[in-house]
């Protein structure tokens, strides 16, 4: 007879599946690690064993259970085309100098960006973003303010007036923006009203706007306009532009870094030293 997968006789997966529900369905491992009293190791391989099972789904640094709401938000996106976005997050972590002060958004590659800051000097951080504020937190190197405002459970994120007045306390060097779609006429495009209300806030309150984008969100559609595309400096992508898109950019004044050619230049650095 073929074991029920709803059932689980394994404590530790049973305590694992309790902790998500606590969690409102989504954790990161380091979450997980701290509510259990184990280690991360642990935790992967218990929710890796869960994941097989149908149980949970695992993304780059968590996981979250597969009935949960969680899984259409952010949680979900950070195990889509993680290798492209970590090449993009390295790219863009490269345009921020030490004793910048800088935005992070909600932003699947936004978290990626954090982690390949981690580590850097004299780093002060704001985000509305609880995935990027934990990726930041064991970074002596960086100092970070976490937003007040409403927590969205599928965003991991605060939103919200209290978080606009929040931002506007401070002026930022340079701002990281994860966007939903990118048009050659529409510009950069969000999907939930909240964020591009919070994104336009920061682009007031920033010297450098910058956006990350894998290849994938050009040519889509989302509801929400970022801001007047003239206001984004620079757009971070893993893949060459067509000549419509380039075009596009260098009338607004848009700087292109493609990931790719980074990671060449990187490659060859290390090839010659």
């Amino acid at each position: 007879m073929a074991k029920d997968k709803k059932s689980r006789s394994n404590h530790r997966e049973v305590e694992v599946l309790d902790a998500l529900r606590q969690l409102g369905g989504a954790a990161r491992n380091a979450n997980l690690a701290d509510l259990l009293g184990v280690s991360e190791e642990t935790i992967r391989r218990t929710t890796k064993a869960l994941a097989k099972a149908d149980l949970v789904r695992r993304v780059h640094g968590g996981s979250y259970l597969a009935d949960a709401e969680a899984g259409a938000g952010v949680f979900s996106r950070l195990g889509l085309r993680s290798g492209e976005k970590s090449r993009i997050a390295k790219a863009a972590a490269a345009l921020i100098p030490d004793g910048a002060c800088i935005f992070l958004d909600v932003g699947s590659t936004s978290t990626f960006v954090a982690q390949s800051l981690s580590g850097r000097s004299k780093l002060t951080i704001v985000t509305n973003s609880l995935n990027v504020a934990q990726s930041l937190a064991n970074s002596e190197g960086c100092r970070v303010f976490l937003t007040g405002g409403e927590l969205r459970r599928t965003e991991w994120g605060a939103f919200g007036a209290d978080t606009v007045r929040y931002i506007e306390n401070f002026r930022f060097d340079a701002a990281i923006f994860s966007v939903d779609a990118i048009d050659v006429e529409g510009g950069f495009l969000l999907a939930r009203q909240e964020e591009a209300i919070v994104s336009r806030a920061v682009v007031g309150q920033t010297r450098r706007a910058i956006v990350v984008a894998d290849h994938q969100k050009f040519n889509k559609q989302a509801p929400m306009v970022l801001c007047a595309p003239q206001a984004v400096d620079v757009v971070v992508t893993d893949q060459p532009l067509n000549t419509d898109f380039a075009q596009q950019f260098q009338e607004w004044g848009i700087e292109l870094v493609n990931a790719a050619d980074s990671d060449a230049a990187a490659s060859s650095d290390r090839v010659t030293a």
